[in-house]
């Protein structure tokens, strides 16, 4: 019996990316690798390159220089293959403001080719799994951005994907909401998949991931397993802050306030 193809290679493997905009570099030399079956954090500050690298890395973006491989594939020579086994959350919550809830979850069931009956089944079961049935009627256009995050995350869980790109996925998501994403993302890093997680609030990432990885401008500044980091003193967002450049201001910086 043969091995699936790229079974033993990282699920994520990235080397010399660069994606240039206007003559500035947006990522700039990116070499990264996600081992299979992780929690991955990816961090920067805001403009920090890490949206245009999941763009890339979906292939709704094409690389300036360097090279991407993912589950053992390459893109974007073998870029359908590959969407086919990932889940996107993306940050912008790209959805179909026209569609009610279960309708965008049951067709995006249908664009991984599920047949009609199961992406229709398996839609029903997420909307109440993510607490959505009491809106079954309401458009997405409707939806608060907690809600539409929470329809985003059920519309990527419905192929049961091996690879899940998550950009800010609890923004707007209240505690209960956020609780309940975070188990079943941990639930699928049970089952063998890879999250790769982009996030703002580093207490979440602290807490949830297994391996940082930290960009600034577009190059990478960290890239160390969480239990490396925590050895010392500080917390993530001390060595965030640190790595990033930032300044400390407090509010003594204006006499007036």
């Amino acid at each position: 019996m043969g091995t699936v193809q790229g079974e033993f290679s990282p699920a994520i493997q990235i080397r010399d990316l660069k994606k240039v905009y206007g003559g500035k570099a947006a990522v700039d030399g990116l070499t990264l690798s996600v081992g299979r079956g992780s929690f991955f954090g990816f961090l920067g500050p805001n403009g920090a390159g890490k949206t245009t690298t999941i763009r890339m890395l979906m292939g709704l973006a094409t690389p300036s220089a360097g090279e991407i491989e993912i589950l053992g594939m390459k893109m974007p020579g073998q870029a359908l293959d590959i969407r086919a086994r990932i889940g996107l959350v993306p940050d912008d919550s790209l959805l179909f403001d026209h569609l009610t809830g279960p309708e965008f979850v049951e067709f995006a069931g249908r664009m991984y080719r599920l047949p009609r009956d199961v992406a229709r089944s398996r839609a029903a079961e997420l909307i109440a799994l993510f607490e959505l049935d009491g809106a079954k009627q309401k458009i997405i256009g409707e939806y608060s951005k907690g809600m539409r995050k929470r329809v985003a995350m059920a519309a990527a869980l419905i192929h049961r994907p091996d690879l899940f790109l998550l950009d800010e996925p609890f923004e707007g998501v209240d505690a209960v909401g956020a609780r309940l994403m975070k188990d079943i993302l941990h639930e699928q890093v049970r089952r063998g998949a890879t999250i790769f997680l982009t996030s703002h609030v580093l207490e979440v990432v602290e807490r949830l991931c297994e391996r940082v990885a930290i960009i600034s401008e577009g190059r990478l500044v960290v890239d160390a397993p969480m239990s490396e980091l925590r050895t010392g003193a500080e917390s993530l967002e001390d060595i965030f802050v640190r790595v990033v450049g930032g300044v400390e201001r407090t509010a003594e910086s204006l006499d007036w306030l």
